[in-house]
């Protein structure tokens, strides 16, 4: 597996992951699971970012402590993207959100750029795409693009199952881009879906499947 690509092997992300893929999971439990595996997920994605020292008064004295010296972007791409957020933005209130809308083309299964509000420059220092699934790459690499033109200077993919496929299009399209993820499958099956996956994570999460 590339360097740059990073699965969990944390027991309470497997078994957060078993819940998240079983058919009879509903959508508010998916939702819930989803967010607590973005937490742990975007745990260890952060685990480099850049800190400085600062002074606190504690109620018994005076301490010496670190807080987040580096700006933070979410970009979740739409509509799955965005059952990511909450969770790291509870972790991180003082994260931006920036949302990029992408969808497949069921035929050519490649993206389609539909919306973008990015403003016209960079304002934070790391960008973490979010998408729950990394399948074929497409809207991942799309999006790095897009970010790449955008003039971020620091990128991670976060997501929460991918396939092979996948991964190895957005590695090589972006090698600087470190991939974490949660669990890696086996392959996509004849339309694009991550085999054994969880189906469609946009339908499962709002409840439209």
């Amino acid at each position: 597996m590339q360097s740059q690509v990073y699965v969990s092997n944390h027991p309470l992300v497997r078994h957060k992951v078993t819940l998240l893929r079983n058919q009879e999971t509903d959508p508010k439990k998916f939702r819930e699971l989803l967010r607590e595996l973005a937490i742990l997920v975007a745990y260890e994605a952060t685990s480099d970012v850049a800190v400085e020292q600062v002074a606190v008064t504690t109620p018994v004295g005076n301490a010496t402590g670190e807080k987040l010296q580096e700006r933070i972007g979410l970009v979740p791409v739409l509509r799955a993207g965005l059952g990511l957020v909450e969770g790291i933005w509870n972790m991180m209130p003082n994260t931006q959100v920036w949302h990029i809308g992408l969808f497949r083309d069921e035929r050519t299964l490649e993206p389609v750029e539909y919306y973008n509000r990015l403003p016209v420059s960079p304002t934070v220092d790391l960008c973490l795409v979010l998408d729950p699934m990394l399948a074929t790459g497409g809207s991942a690499v799309a999006t790095i693009d897009i970010l790449k033109r955008w003039g971020a200077s620091r990128i991670k993919f976060l997501g929460i199952i991918g396939a092979p496929e996948g991964v190895e299009r957005l590695t090589t399209s972006h090698p600087d881009v470190p991939v974490h993820l949660a669990a890696l499958d086996e392959r996509l099956n004849d339309i694009g879906y991550i085999v054994p996956g969880l189906g469609d994570a946009g339908d499962r999460l709002f409840g439209t499947g």
